[in-house]
C-alpha cells in the first residue's frame, strides 16, 4: 500500500500548493545558505510530523484490531475514504473551516515567527508546524494509516506520503514561482478518482478474499474458548 501513499502525496501536493505554496516561497526567500540545505530541512520537518501522526494513528488502529474488529476497520475506513472522495470539495471545506481548528491561527502565527527568524533550526521547526496545518489530503492519508492497524505501517505510510509531497514543493522553492492554476487543476482533478481507488483497495483488503498483497486471507486462531481473527499480511 506504500506506493498509494507516495502517489497520494504527489497528487495532493498540487492541490495543497494553495496553502503550502506561499509558505514554501517564504522559506525560499529567507534561505540565504546552501542551495538545497534549508529547503530539504524544512521538508524533513514536515515529513517527520506526518510520520509521527501516522505512528499515533497506527497505534490506535492496532488497539482496535486487538479488540477484534480488524476486518471491519479496513472496510469502514475504506468507506470513509470513498465518501471523502465523492464529496471532495465539501469535505475539504469542512476540515479547513471547522471550529475544531480554532487554534490554527496561533499555529500559523508561530510558523510565521520561525520563518522570519531564518536559519536551519527555524526552517526545521517551520516544517514541523506546517505538518500540523489542517489539510484534507493529510487526513485522508491518516485514515488510510488507521486502516493499516499497525504503528510501523502507519509511520511508513505517512512517511511515503510526506516524501510524495516534496518534489513539487522543491520545484516551487527552486523556481520561486507557483505553478499555474490551470496545471494545478489538471492534477487536482485526478485526486478524487485516485482516492476512490484507495478506498476500494482498503475495502477489498478488509474482505479477506485471499488475494496476495491485495486482500490477504483472514486466518482464525483458536485459543481454547477464544478465537482470534488475524489478517495474514504479505
Amino acid at each position: 500500500m506504500l506506493w498509494t501513499a507516495f502517489l497520494l502525496g504527489f497528487l495532493g501536493s498540487f492541490h495543497c500548493l494553495g496553502m503550502c505554496g506561499p509558505i514554501a516561497l517564504a522559506v525560499a526567500a529567507k534561505d540565504n545558505s546552501a542551495f538545497l540545505k534549508n529547503k530539504l530541512v524544512y521538508n524533513l520537518g514536515r515529513t517527520i510530523t506526518y510520520s509521527t501522526l501516522g505512528a499515533i494513528i497506527g497505534m490506535l488502529g492496532f488497539s482496535l484490531a486487538l479488540a477484534g474488529v480488524q476486518q471491519w476497520i479496513s472496510i469502514l475506513m475504506g468507506a470513509v475514504i470513498l465518501l471523502m472522495a465523492f464529496f471532495y470539495k465539501k469535505s475539504e471545506r469542512i476540515i479547513t473551516q471547522s471550529g475544531f481548528f480554532g487554534s490554527v491561527y496561533k499555529l500559523k502565527s508561530s510558523l510565521g515567527k520561525y520563518l522570519k527568524r531564518g536559519g536551519t533550526s527555524a526552517f526545521f521547526f517551520s516544517g514541523l508546524l506546517n505538518g500540523l496545518l489542517p489539510c484534507g489530503m493529510v487526513y485522508l492519508a491518516l485514515i488510510a494509516s488507521l486502516a493499516l492497524q499497525s504503528p510501523l505501517s502507519g509511520t511508513l505510510y505517512m512517511l511515503f506520503f510526506g516524501l510524495g509531497t516534496i518534489p513539487m514543493l522543491l520545484v516551487v522553492m527552486l523556481s520561486g514561482k507557483l505553478i499555474s492554476i490551470q496545471w494545478r487543476n489538471r492534477f487536482t482533478k485526478a485526486l478524487p478518482y485516485f482516492a476512490m481507488f484507495i478506498g476500494i483497495l482498503f475495502i477489498v483488503r478488509g474482505l479477506g478474499l485471499g488475494i496476495h498483497y491485495v486482500s490477504p486471507k483472514l486466518q482464525v486462531f483458536d485459543y481454547g474458548e477464544e478465537k482470534i481473527e488475524m489478517t495474514m499480511c504479505r
